[in-house]
């Protein structure tokens, strides 16, 4: 359905209008210093090409370096909900035109206890803002577009990247190209958003980061499948057996959870097996409520696992999205929270290419963090509330942390804002 544009100035404008710019000024070649290098950009995924497309619109040259081709990364499943922020964001630059013409909105989500449904209407408890269901592969396609069609330079299926000093005003990029011919950029800044495996994160020297982890003892089992959704709101569902969660993707493709025990197999997951369990959990009593069944194209293990590392940067080189933190899918923040790093660091770096001031790359990493750490607490929140734990006392503390959740409007209004994003 077609959305009208999102009003208000993004966090984005506000700050490069703090750092003595107009948004206006940021499109004129006036502005633009000259023989800058340009910024080289690690990974082509959400956080990465949200930077890319901001920094060339601001006429700030870069290259983005992705290790994938081209259709893979623009049909890999993975996140599909985004935050209205986010999408004003986006909006604010012309780079959310299909997501408002096609994404559904969402305001109101289900928790299922003991087959009864509860319904929570977060939009109502805080301002009437809600969810944009629109899946992670295509606001990449959306982005890559934009930036090839803007003529923006993205090199596809690269390997053997390596940053070099990072810790000089001089850094550099080398990678071998999809012919097989080695290659160097010569940066200003290097952006690291190749994810927690990635290749920057990596390359900065040893004891430079402060790296906070935490294994949540949890497993979901990971569905995705050619089925209609049974739903119009995504679904958490409290069940003896563990959680079952029905999260919505298109008119014609579904994502599932089921809690499995830690350290368990998608081997012992057939598909029988899967619909079984997925019925069982998430069936409500005296209704004629049924789940939609299709074809399983994706099954995997997610262990529910949660990282940061302080600061966000080094040197010359910053780190964005899951490169420098991860969080479990509770809350669907992953996406949110790599294109809120994007913004800001995009804010920043034309901040200094304009006038040389580093202040927004100094205060990156403590802005970015704010936003993580308030993220990781609610998914903590989430992740406590929902599941079935080995010690039946936690077990009940998490159904009485829901129950006042159902009964408490102060409760649901801080679910409210937390889960729709502030």
């Amino acid at each position: 359905m077609k959305v009208d544009p999102l009003p208000s100035v993004s966090i984005f404008a506000q700050a490069v209008q703090r750092q003595g710019y107009a948004v206006s000024d940021l499109h004129t070649e006036s502005a633009v210093q000259t023989n800058q290098r340009p910024v080289g950009i690690v990974g082509a995924g959400p956080a990465g090409l949200t930077l890319a497309n901001l920094l060339h619109q601001a006429d700030i040259p870069c290259v983005v370096l992705e290790k994938g081709t081209r259709e893979y990364i623009e049909t890999r499943p993975r996140a599909g909900v985004i935050e209205h922020r986010a999408v004003r964001m986006l909006d604010d630059h012309g780079l959310a035109d299909r997501l408002l013409a096609e994404a559904d909105r969402h305001g109101a989500c289900e928790f299922r206890v003991n087959g009864e449904a509860h319904e929570v209407d977060y939009s109502s408890l805080y301002g009437g803002q809600t969810h944009y269901v629109y899946p992670q592969q295509e606001v990449v396609k959306d982005l890559v577009r934009h930036f090839l069609d803007a003529g923006g330079d993205l090199r596809f299926a690269v390997r053997d990247v390596r940053p070099h000093g990072i810790d000089t005003t001089e850094p550099a990029l080398t990678w071998v190209d999809a012919d097989g011919h080695e290659q160097r950029l010569d940066c200003s800044f290097i952006a690291g958003a190749d994810g927690f495996h990635g290749v920057t994160r990596q390359s900065i020297p040893a004891g430079a980061l402060q790296e906070y982890s935490h294994q949540h003892g949890i497993e979901w089992l990971s569905i995705l499948a050619e089925a209609p959704p049974s739903t119009h709101k995504v679904i958490y569902a409290l069940h003896p057996d563990g959680f079952a969660g029905h999260m919505l993707r298109s008119s014609t493709v579904s994502r599932y959870y089921l809690q499995v025990p830690v350290d368990d197999s998608v081997d012992n997951w057939p598909d029988e097996r899967v619909w079984s369990e997925l019925h069982k959990r998430l069936a409500l009593r005296d209704s004629d409520w049924r789940l939609t069944q299709g074809r399983i194209t994706e099954k995997r293990i997610l262990d529910m696992r949660s990282h940061v590392v302080e600061p966000m940067n080094h040197g010359r080189l910053y780190l964005l999205g899951d490169a420098a933190h991860i969080i479990t899918p509770v809350g669907a923040k992953g996406m949110n929270l790599a294109l809120h790093d994007a913004e800001v660091l995009a804010a920043a770096l034309i901040g200094y290419h304009r006038s040389g001031d580093d202040r927004g790359l100094r205060e990156y990493s403590d802005v970015c963090l704010r936003r993580v750490w308030r993220a990781q607490e609610f998914s903590q929140w989430m992740v406590f509330m929902i599941h079935r734990s080995p010690e039946p006392f936690l077990s009940r503390l998490g159904e009485a942390r829901l129950q006042h959740l159902i009964g408490s409007r102060s409760s649901a209004g801080y679910f409210a804002q937390n889960y729709v994003g502030p």
